[in-house]
């Protein structure tokens, strides 16, 4: 087992996130996703980060739950009170912390991301995949109901009925499947991946991070409000970035016809 589950790297602006058990596909234990959420939760703190980005080290994203632990609980002798109470607390709250990061997430899906591991990926803002990209809600395989954010985050991206289809059958989709039901924004050449992801992370990074805060968060409860509510609150949000260096940056660059040089502040 590595002994780092998470590697962290900070990078102008960029905080990369690697799933660090590659000799098991990076399954969702425990461990990983507690050091996950850790980094996630630190990341909020920091004043040099601007977008984050996961990925996971070796040929998969992530393969999902850890079958090992689901084993042990089938042989062993603790309670389903338990069980469902350590779900809550490990993977549920990962995922949480992710769809709440305020800063812009990208997935980076270069092979793999299947069960809770999809999730992880879909919780992302956005979906940057390979050619040899794979992406399947595969809970049936082992006997078992949607977790870690199935419910609410997959019909949201696929609609329902696409949803129960691809929970229903398990299917494994394709790097262009996936593409194609909005599971993944880009998908690129494997032997570009690396390149077209970085330049993708890079132009999000370099947006003025105050304004996507906000962004992000009216998005996502944008499909709980009414249009007026959501309107509302786009503009009191509005009224908050009107007093930020980025917005009058980029009046001035708009004015200048130059491109805009935001600070993130």
């Amino acid at each position: 087992m590595s002994e780092t589950p998470v590697v962290l790297d900070v990078d102008a602006g960029v905080a990369t996130l690697t799933l660090n058990r590659p000799d098991a596909r990076n399954p969702l234990t425990t461990e990983l996703s507690a050091a996950l959420r850790d980094h996630l939760d630190d990341l909020t703190e920091r004043d040099d980060v601007r977008c984050v980005v996961l990925r996971g080290a070796g040929p998969a994203f992530s393969a999902g739950g850890d079958i090992k632990a689901m084993r042990e609980r089938l042989d062993g002798d603790g309670s389903l009170d338990d069980a469902v109470h350590r779900l809550e607390r490990t993977t549920n709250e990962t995922i949480a912390s992710l769809v709440t990061c305020p800063y812009p997430t990208v997935a980076l899906v270069d092979g793999p991301a299947v069960g809770a591991g999809a999730n992880l990926a879909i919780a992302c803002d956005v979906q940057l995949g390979s050619e040899s990209a794979s992406v399947g809600f595969v809970f049936r395989q082992v006997g078992l109901s949607v977790d870690a954010g199935t419910s609410y985050l997959l019909p949201r991206i696929v609609g329902e009925n696409v949803a129960k289809e691809l929970v229903y059958t398990g299917e494994i989709l394709d790097a262009d499947r996936a593409l194609d039901l909005g599971l993944l924004n880009h998908v690129y050449p494997d032997d570009d991946f690396e390149d077209e992801a970085a330049a993708f992370v890079e132009r999000v990074a370099d947006g003025p991070t105050v304004a996507f805060r906000h962004a992000k968060r009216l998005i996502r409860e944008g499909l709980d409000k009414s249009l007026q509510s959501a309107m509302t609150d786009e503009a009191t949000a509005q009224g908050l970035v009107f007093e930020t260096d980025d917005h009058r940056e980029g009046v001035e660059a708009f004015l200048e016809q130059r491109d805009p040089d935001f600070d993130g502040r």
